[in-house]
């Protein structure tokens, strides 16, 4: 109100040109945030239409410079795909063109080398004759061999029938009496009749000394085993003792005396033995010294042998490694040679590392 009041006051008392000014400037004022709100939207739309047209300008050289590379890509994939194409295809001409060679000069050395025609021709007709020549001597063996067997069985037969006879000469026909196949009521005798009179009558064996025989399994020679004499059955009068007991007598084990039923080593033994059970036995593998000795070797404790440092033993390892402290990285690693005298008796072994 104090406001209003203080410019109905100014307004009496200012003239007409201010009065208008003043009002010129209320409309100003009035009109002053639509037009900053106008500015701004144009100043937006400006910055707007500049911001996006650089970014139009950088999608299309970005894409130029997409285009240029993978078009370089592109290219240089083409050439090599082409490249690995026209060798392939040379090379499946020059294998095409060897395998072509091959085949000619395989052809020409088996035609001319190995199946030649007039040589083979020349070789079946030998062949052919050689093969009549051989047919024909198996023939002629074959009948050899026929005839042998032809006479082996004859005269098998024969030794029969001559065994026959042999047996039965006793019924051959006598001047006095006639046999049985010397019929007086056939004009002839028969054919056993003259076989029995070819033979002679068995006669008896005379048990001629056997000559030793050679035994391989003990190479010497021995004479051969006859059967044994029947048991004696009841017990001869007289003096004499059971045959059992003669015998036990007679083949009595020796009795060896004391140096060959002991070995001739044994004393040796015997302190080998001592020797090995005294090592046993012993606490100190060293040998006895007197204390008066002072260059005895140096004997290292078990915590100060180790260049690693402290040996943690009995807990989770015998040593302490420490990688840092290595002269090598890589671990050591020793190769075992092959065996040779194994590799003769076809087995495998491979070299093992450690």
């Amino acid at each position: 109100s104090f406001k209003m009041a203080t410019m109905v006051r100014l307004k009496k008392d200012v003239p007409p040109i201010v009065d208008e000014c003043y009002e010129r400037k209320n409309e100003a004022e009035a009109a002053r945030a639509n037009e900053f709100r106008a500015i701004v939207r144009i100043q937006a739309w400006f910055r707007g239409q500049r911001v996006r047209a650089y970014i139009r300008h950088l999608n299309y050289c970005a894409s130029k410079m997409q285009a240029r590379f993978r078009g370089f890509l592109g290219r240089k994939f083409s050439r090599l795909l082409v490249k690995n194409s026209v060798f392939i295809m040379k090379m499946n001409h020059y294998n095409a063109m060897a395998t072509k060679v091959q085949k000619i000069w395989r052809g020409y050395y088996t035609r001319k080398y190995i199946s030649n025609y007039y040589s083979r021709k020349r070789y079946l007709e030998g062949l052919q004759v050689k093969n009549e020549i051989v047919r024909n001597e198996l023939e002629e063996y074959a009948e050899q061999q026929e005839m042998i067997e032809q006479r082996k069985r004859e005269m098998a037969e024969k030794k029969l029938k001559d065994d026959h006879a042999a047996k039965t000469h006793y019924l051959v026909s006598t001047e006095v009496i006639p046999g049985i196949y010397n019929s007086p009521f056939l004009p002839y005798p028969s054919e056993k009749e003259y076989l029995l009179r070819s033979t002679r009558p068995r006669s008896h064996k005379i048990v001629e000394p056997k000559e030793p025989e050679f035994d391989a399994t003990s190479k010497s020679y021995s004479l051969p085993k006859h059967k044994p004499l029947p048991p004696i059955g009841p017990k001869p009068q007289g003096p004499f003792r059971d045959a059992v007991e003669v015998q036990a007598q007679r083949y009595k084990p020796f009795q060896p005396s004391l140096r060959v039923a002991t070995n001739y080593l044994s004393v040796e033994e015997a302190r080998e033995a001592m020797k090995a059970e005294e090592w046993v036995n012993r606490i100190n593998d060293n040998t006895f010294q007197p204390f008066s000795r002072r260059d005895r070797d140096y004997e290292p404790l078990l915590h100060t042998t180790s260049q690693f440092g402290h040996l943690p033993y009995g807990t989770n390892y015998f040593r302490e490694e420490k990688i840092d402290k290595h002269v090598v990285q890589q671990s050591f690693q020793s190769v075992v040679a092959p065996i040779p005298i194994l590799e003769k008796l076809n087995d495998t072994y491979s070299q093992g590392q450690v």
